[in-house]
């Protein structure tokens, strides 16, 4: 005979059961791992779709990189200069675009251990200061080359101030000086159904919002600041950022050991994650649903060792966000 259980025997059991139903589909947060060695100035990650690998450079090792998630495959090629970004050309298969100390070159790497050869220079900027280079770039929803400039390290952690500028190449190779007296170029990502260009100035410890008008490139003459760092207490400086589908944005924050997450609609610090490393350089989504947070750094001795792991590049997964595709620069 079966007999029917009384409402009260089934208390324990129901409880445990939405438990466990209650852990199992709760996110379990922020989950970081290390995925390339360290490099001496880990920067520029860019996340290629096509190929499923992330493209970076590292810029006191004079090399750019390749780093392949599926195989664990890391790979880098040598160049004659600092090494600042690294970007596919459109339609051109193993072309980049690559800043070398001042200049904007055509490089074709086959992505192995060595074997890149620079093609072409497209553009030499900033004659009047020969000791600046490019530091940040990005290619915007259009394919056009945002990249701005710095002045010289004269001493560690010590830089000639107010010589740099942003400029925006088109693809016919005209180049446009979309602001000057910059420290330190970085950041760079748009939101377009907002018509916003977002930008940091390291050493104005704060992030600018722009008018961006898709269709011309131009960015507005006079920015607003929707963040600043001493509002929320923060030490060390705004480096590369991007923006995910939601709207908000990823910093590295470098001389602080964190990502931050900022909603520039209100200016509010959303979220820090720490990363074992003090110089945090640059963010970017990868991965095949662009889920992934790819972070890089530096191991620079400005007077304090960094040791391992600083320098490596590290991926965040479990954000529950999504970032947007990383471009190619169209470049005739």
């Amino acid at each position: 005979m079966r007999y029917l259980r009384s409402p009260s025997d089934l208390i324990v059991p129901s409880f445990f059961f939405m438990i466990f139903i209650l852990l199992f589909n709760y996110p379990m947060g922020p989950t970081l791992r290390q995925v390339v060695e360290p490099v001496t100035l880990g920067e520029g990650p860019h996340w290629d779709a096509e190929e499923q690998a992330l493209y970076f450079i590292s810029t006191n090792d004079y090399t750019i990189n390749k780093y392949v998630p599926a195989s664990g495959k890391h790979t880098t090629s040598k160049l004659d200069g600092r090494t600042t970004f690294i970007i596919p050309i459109e339609g051109k298969r193993c072309h980049f675009v690559v800043g070398l100390e001042r200049k904007v070159v055509e490089v074709r790497w086959a992505g192995e251990d060595g074997g890149a050869s620079l093609l072409r220079t497209i553009v030499e900027v900033d004659q009047e200061y020969p000791d600046n280079r490019f530091n940040d770039a990005k290619a915007d929803p259009r394919g056009r080359l945002f990249a701005g400039t710095m002045g010289a390290e004269y001493e560690p952690g010590k830089f000639h101030l107010k010589r740099g500028s942003l400029y925006r190449i088109d693809p016919d190779g005209k180049v446009h000086k979309l602001e000057d007296n910059i420290d330190i170029s970085n950041g760079m990502c748009w939101d377009v159904g907002r018509a916003a260009f977002y930008f940091a100035d390291s050493f104005e410890y704060a992030i600018r919002r722009y008018d961006y008008n898709v269709h011309t490139g131009d960015i507005s003459a006079n920015p607003k600041i929707i963040f600043k760092y001493k509002d929320h207490r923060l030490e060390g400086i705004p480096d590369g950022m991007t923006i995910d589908t939601d709207g908000n944005l990823w910093v590295a924050n470098f001389d602080g050991h964190r990502v931050l997450k900022i909603d520039p609609r209100t200016g509010s610090l959303l979220e820090k994650i720490r990363i074992p490393a003090l110089q945090v350089t640059s963010v970017t989504f990868g991965g095949p649903a662009l889920e992934d947070l790819y972070v890089t750094s530096a191991c620079v001795n400005r007077g304090v060792e960094q040791t391992p792991p600083a320098g490596s590049t590290f991926v965040l997964t479990n954000l529950g966000v999504k970032g947007y595709p990383n471009l190619s620069v169209k470049m005739n």
